[in-house]
């Protein structure tokens, strides 16, 4: 059983509409509230790993996430399932933070306060730099496919790739 199951957002458990910063333009992708209650269910504690770059541009602000974030939250509940911490990346992609995915201080961070062994952990996300981390510091990556497309470019060894979030959770629950 993983130790822990390090989750992207967008992309991988909400509709990636680019900078979601509007409560209402938060939906679920399917299969991704079963997928968080059934690690929820496992005892795998469930940790939102994710990139938000629109706050660093100035698109939106840090309210405007937790708005975001709430809305997701509400909407996993609705199906009975929770996400036990949260942690985000509020810079743009040039400002050069160790915290922005593929930088693993937002991981590292979680698992001093949430007790987590990262070496038997899970990365789950829809972009290499989600699930690269696994490489460094043990565990398994899954790619989510992104918008049901296939990705074709080559993944590490330690990366699995599947169709969508609940898959991925049904495999890894599946393993010894």
């Amino acid at each position: 059983m993983p130790t822990a199951a390090f989750l992207d957002r967008d992309g991988t458990l909400i509709r990636d509409t680019g900078y979601v910063s509007d409560p209402d333009d938060v939906a679920l992708l399917p299969g991704a509230g079963e997928a968080v209650r059934l690690l929820n269910a496992a005892d795998v504690p469930v940790i939102l790993v994710t990139n938000q770059s629109g706050i660093g541009r100035g698109f939106f602000g840090v309210g405007a996430f937790l708005l975001v974030q709430a809305r997701l939250e509400e909407l996993l509940a609705a199906d009975g399932a929770r996400i036990d911490a949260v942690y985000f990346c509020p810079h743009a992609p040039d400002e050069g933070c160790e915290c922005r995915k593929p930088g693993l201080e937002l991981f590292q961070r979680a698992a001093a306060e949430q007790g987590v062994d990262l070496a038997g952990a899970v990365y789950a996300g829809d972009r290499l730099r989600d699930v690269t981390a696994a490489g460094v510091l043990g565990g398994l990556g899954v790619l989510v496919a992104r918008d049901g497309a296939s990705y074709d470019a080559p993944v590490p060894p330690d990366v699995v790739r599947v169709p969508d979030l609940l898959t991925g959770v049904r495999e890894i629950l599946a393993l010894p």
